[in-house]
């Protein structure tokens, strides 16, 4: 039996990276807080996740200032494991947590690519899991994802639940990783569920959809949807560069902890200076109420043969980087996103407007 326990997710501040060797300013911030958050935390019961947000570790500047993105897999993105996650896995070790957190990462058998990747680090400081996200929010990121290169990625993995959405069955629960715009989409909290998820890292939103509560109503939803709980802690302060003077509210807090009836159990509104939020984890009280619940607990109820037809012609285009590097803003818009909006309309899918 796994007794009840404490997750935090740190809001950090952040310094964005114009080279590898910067991150670990990131994650000496982020040791402080991990100290004073663990310990505060263990005050009430005992700590044993953290969850670091998407960005805290290199911010967002292949993504704000339009990189090229070869340049930033050679300069900027790291290997896993690596010093990074080597640094990461003595905070590990010494506060006997569990740690989640993501990075813009190279993938050993693919030249001048990087992803963005989720990561698990168990208490004796070694990566348990890589989750490679499969929805970015295009065409804000350049990284490439598993869908992006869909052939050669199942060729390497298989076609499978493990190869996209897969889970790491440790001493505290199963957990798995949506990060960030993973979550605008009910099938990847559904793929984590039925590969067995019980807890979900999902982090980070910015403006607007934080402050529009799209990051509330939507973490809160797949929570519910899939009876599992949901890890949020958005984004703190963000600096542009490591020597920029200027702090920006880019993410606008809304950091959560929501648990398997998708009530929200920890809430922080504040994001605007380093902070934590914190919630208790009870993963007896989850397993008691998907054995015993004859209504809410839906996903004995699926009827997978009727859902299968919603799925059946493709929507989004794969293999796009399958021979060619991911898109600038501008190319993307035009050469994808339109043609994604014209392709809805044609099929009547959705009416086009009257102008």
């Amino acid at each position: 039996m796994i007794e009840p326990y404490n997750a935090v997710g740190l809001i950090p501040t952040v310094w964005g990276i114009q080279r590898r060797e910067e991150i670990l300013r990131n994650i000496e911030h982020h040791s402080h807080m991990i100290k004073a958050a663990t310990w505060l935390a263990g005050l009430d019961l005992p700590v044993r996740l953290v969850a670091i947000p998407e960005g805290a570790l290199q911010g967002f500047n292949d993504e704000v200032l339009d990189e090229d993105h070869v340049d930033y897999a050679k300069t900027c993105a790291i290997d896993l494991p690596g010093p990074e996650s080597d640094a990461l896995g003595a905070i590990a070790r010494e506060y006997e947590i569990f740690i989640i957190a993501q990075a813009k990462a190279k993938h050993p058998e693919v030249e001048d690519r990087f992803f963005n990747v989720g990561f698990i680090i168990d208490p004796s400081g070694e990566i348990v899991l890589k989750h490679y996200k499969v929805a970015p929010l295009y065409p804000v990121e350049h990284s490439v994802c598993p869908h992006d290169i869909f052939d050669w990625w199942v060729e390497r993995y298989g076609r499978t639940l493990d190869a996209f959405w897969p889970v790491a069955d440790t001493e505290i629960g199963r957990i798995g990783i949506m990060m960030a715009n993973e979550g605008s989409y009910p099938e990847h909290a559904r793929g984590l569920a039925m590969n067995g998820a019980e807890i979900v890292y999902r982090a980070s939103i910015p403006h607007p959809a934080a402050s529009s509560d799209f990051f509330e109503i939507q973490s809160r939803a797949r929570a519910l949807d899939n009876n599992f709980y949901v890890l949020s802690p958005n984004m703190g302060t963000y600096y542009l560069t490591a020597d920029s003077e200027t702090p920006i509210d880019t993410f606008g807090g809304k950091s959560f902890i929501i648990d398997y009836r998708g009530q929200v159990v920890g809430r922080q509104e504040y994001g605007g200076v380093s902070t934590s939020v914190c919630g208790p984890i009870n993963i007896e009280a989850l397993r008691q109420h998907r054995a015993r619940s004859p209504w809410t607990n839906w996903m004995k109820d699926l009827r997978t043969e009727m859902i299968q037809l919603i799925y059946e012609k493709s929507i989004y285009p794969k293999n796009l980087y399958l021979n060619r590097e991911p898109m600038k803003h501008a190319e993307y818009k035009k050469e994808v996103t339109q043609k994604q909006i014209d392709l809805m309309h044609d099929r009547d899918i959705w009416k086009k407007p009257s102008k």
